[in-house]
């Protein structure tokens, strides 16, 4: 497991790049998996991923397994790839900002 330093900075990391609410998320995993016929359980909707970033966001920093400290590398990674890509706004690319919002930063959010 990371030592304690090293977990204090990545829980800052994590809640930095997710910028989206339990709620707020929860409602887009719904929303993104849903089609004109089918509407996923709450607790079955979104990416693997997403659904994993929803749990760590309900859990205490004492509660964190090693697959959760794993994830939360990965959220950071990804979210920092994507918002440093200079060839266009992150706010003008739907596609992009939806693949942000299922791991919940929504690069719209002040």
């Amino acid at each position: 497991m990371t030592d304690a330093l090293e977990l204090d900075a990545l829980w800052e990391d994590f809640h930095r790049a997710v910028n989206m609410t339990s709620q707020e998320l929860a409602a887009w995993l719904r929303v993104s998996d849903a089609t004109e016929s089918f509407e996923p359980l709450p607790d079955r909707a979104g990416t693997p991923t997403g659904q994993h970033v929803l749990a760590i966001l309900q859990k205490r920093r004492t509660d964190l397994t090693d697959e959760d400290i794993r994830v939360m590398y990965q959220v950071v990674d990804t979210v920092e790839d994507q918002t440093d890509v200079a060839d266009e706004p992150v706010a003008e690319d739907s596609e992009r900002r939806h693949r942000l919002m299922t791991i919940g930063h929504d690069p719209l959010k002040p």
